[in-house]
């Protein structure tokens, strides 16, 4: 059993990444709605929130458990490795190592929360990998509630996205990091935005190649010679409003997922 976790809905784009690399996997989906979001809270607060989550994910037979937000990776992913040393622990971070190896310009943008931004995480990232490459971060406060309330044609939220993009590409920026996973859903919106300027950088596909090698050291059923076909299941849960998450797969997609469903969602009190 590998358990997936995020502050909400934003981890669905890791989550089919990593469905997509382990076809024979059970799932179990953990959606913190009842704290959504992450990026305004304390990192104390967080780290509380990541520990409970891990707790229960690894009482539930969880061998792997993915924090599939960038949020929560920079708070506890080290506190919750700590606190569960026999489980395979993958984190989620802002894809700067890939982003700054591209450049040509050597200028990338950040697209963060509001705590991301003033992670010291993320801040070693940059002083690891972006060498002599400069990094914009820009806080995008409201884009991963946009995400949770499935408002994704919102033309405000269009021109409010240019607006805060705009100056960073005027300047050069190539590559624009999406430094939460629930803004791989807004990636219809920002493609055209940056088209022809810039790329965006996603780690869905690493995260999902990381659990896939840790499945292996496991000496689980990777699934790789099974002709395509999905044989896992599928466990949602939520800590409020759980039927949110079917509303989501519906809307966000993709296929895949909804069709490994076990079962309606549950509410967890954790």
């Amino acid at each position: 059993m590998i358990g997936v976790f995020d502050s909400g809905i934003g981890g669905l784009s890791v989550l089919a990444a990593v469905a997509r690399v382990l076809p024979r996997s059970d799932f179990i989906y953990f959606a913190d709605t009842a704290h959504v979001p992450y990026g305004d809270k304390s990192d104390a607060y967080i780290r509380a929130r990541v520990l409970r989550i891990g707790r229960y994910l690894a009482e539930r037979d969880c061998r792997q458990i993915v924090v599939a937000c960038n949020t929560a990776t920079a708070a506890a992913v080290a506190a919750l490795r700590e606190s569960l040393p026999r489980i395979g622990v993958v984190g989620v971070e802002p894809g700067i190592k890939p982003a700054a190896a591209a450049s040509r310009s050597g200028r990338i943008a950040v697209l963060a929360t509001e705590s991301t931004a003033r992670s010291e995480r993320l801040a070693r990232l940059i002083r690891q990998y972006a060498g002599p490459v400069r990094v914009d971060i820009l806080p995008c406060p409201g884009w991963a509630t946009k995400v949770e309330t499935l408002k994704l044609e919102d033309p405000d939220f269009a021109d409010a996205a240019q607006r805060l993009l705009e100056p960073v590409l005027a300047a050069g920026a190539d590559h624009v990091v999406l430094g939460c996973t629930h803004y791989a859903f807004l990636a219809p919106v920002l493609e055209p935005i940056v088209a022809g300027r810039a790329v965006l950088i996603d780690v869905a596909d690493a995260v999902a190649r990381q659990c896939r090698r840790i499945a292996g050291e496991l000496g689980e059923d990777t699934g790789e010679t099974a002709g395509g076909a999905a044989s896992g299941r599928l466990e949602l849960t939520a800590t409020a409003h759980p039927e949110r998450l079917h509303r989501a797969l519906a809307v966000l997609g993709p296929e895949s997922l909804a069709a490994r469903l076990s079962g309606p969602a549950v509410l967890a009190a954790v």
